[in-house]
């Protein structure tokens, strides 16, 4: 009877260990929860930082010059991402190479920036989107030897397509109208302002 006790006890002990062994298994092997998108899916949330090479066209309002040239610069931005649906916010500084010269006046567009809200839609990997806010930059003017410069502040809206190709590094191709208000200008002493179409590719680090 003693030896049936100690047994049956030793069972029960066995079976307890197990089963509290398997239990600690179980939990310490669950997978931890993350964001809401599919297996596997590219994400794009996050901070970013990249550069951009473009072309830039536009005009100045009270002439006929049409300043034009090669744009570049570097942008950054935060991307917020639920499911397909991408949110966030970009800045960018652009160097800029647009000019035109009409009579004795010559008019250029030296640098701008623009500072954006950024909304799209994500296909995996590819993001379209569209994007608006703020712009600002300077307005050249040049006669006879007198330069004559203002900076001012604007709009901007555009829309763009961004492409995943490896893991943290994604290429955009994106188009942005540019609008900067009018400022007096005692070289043509008369208001002039400038806008612009950009068109640019860029590459985009995703930390």
């Amino acid at each position: 009877m003693k030896r049936l006790v100690v047994g049956a006890a030793a069972l029960v002990t066995a079976g307890w260990t197990a089963s509290a062994g398997a239990a600690d298994l179980s939990y310490g092997q669950r997978a931890p929860y993350t964001v809401n998108q599919p297996l596997n899916g590219y994400s794009w949330a996050g901070p970013y930082l990249g550069a951009n090479l473009g072309y830039e066209w536009g005009s100045v309002s009270n002439t006929s010059v049409k300043p034009s040239g090669f744009v570049g610069g570097v942008q950054a931005g935060y991307n917020f991402q639920n499911g397909p649906w991408v949110f966030g916010v970009e800045g960018d500084i652009q160097a800029a190479g647009a000019d035109d010269t009409f009579a004795p006046w010559k008019f250029s567009n030296p640098w701008f920036g623009t500072l954006r809200g950024r909304a799209g839609y994500s296909f995996s990997n590819v993001l379209v989107y569209g994007t608006a806010g703020l712009a600002f930059g300077e307005l050249r003017a040049q006669t006879f030897g007198w330069t004559e410069s203002h900076t001012t502040a604007g709009w901007t809206a555009g829309v763009g397509a961004e492409v995943g190709f490896a893991p943290n590094w994604s290429a955009k191709l994106e188009y942005l109208y540019i609008d900067l208000s009018s400022s007096q200008f005692a070289i043509t002493g008369v208001s002039n302002d400038y806008s612009a179409s950009v068109v640019r590719a860029g590459v985009n680090y995703h930390f």
